[in-house]
């Protein structure tokens, strides 16, 4: 976490995964709504642009990244086979994910005079937890977030590893100009619609 690497790899994975994160919440509303139907129609991810980033996902990289990947590497030393440390991170990422919408919850989602949520409202789903989590969507968010740490994350560090210092600095700044760029749209796109 000292060096320069390191931080531009997780500034990248925030542009990233702020966007990657909205495209995977796309198939698991549809199969969310599907079957359990509990995704109301009229919720945004229908209707905002492939281009929107959910910041929630490009901070959800950042903080699995820096929790999970320093102990990823001490639960690889631990567990004798691959497979253990798979299963093992994955329960400490599942029970992350549930702190995280946890903690959202009661920071964002607080009810309202009527008692109403103002963004979700899992106090009827079964194995909800306070209303505010439920392990169906940790367990998937879970899942995500084993792809992150365990592909996508090193794959962003080697990409930037195989290129020489200037070439990796002028990556990431595109990076993070394109992003910027798709934001600005984005955001001003939703203040003309709301006028």
């Amino acid at each position: 976490p000292r060096t320069w690497e390191f931080w531009r790899a997780v500034i990248v994975c925030f542009c990233l995964f702020s966007l990657v994160g909205h495209w995977l919440e796309i198939p698991y509303c549809l199969f969310m709504s599907n079957v359990f139907g509990i995704v109301d129609a009229d919720y945004s991810v229908w209707t905002d642009p492939w281009y929107h980033p959910y910041w929630v996902y490009g901070f959800g990289a950042v903080i699995v990244t820096l929790i999970v990947e320093p102990l990823k590497e001490r639960i690889i030393m631990k567990r004798k086979t691959l497979w253990g440390a798979l299963l093992e991170s994955f329960v400490v990422l599942v029970l992350l994910s549930m702190v995280i919408e946890l903690i959202a919850g009661w920071l964002i989602n607080q009810p309202d005079a009527m008692g109403e949520y103002p963004y979700w409202d899992n106090s009827e789903l079964p194995l909800n937890i306070f209303g505010q989590a439920w392990l169906v969507n940790d367990v998937c968010i879970g899942i995500a977030a084993m792809f992150y740490v365990w592909i996508f994350y090193p794959l962003v560090c080697e990409g930037f590893a195989l290129l020489k210092p200037k070439a990796a600095n002028i990556v990431f700044v595109l990076i993070v100009v394109g992003f910027i760029i798709l934001c600005v749209v984005s955001y001003t796109q939703l203040v003309l619609w709301t006028w």
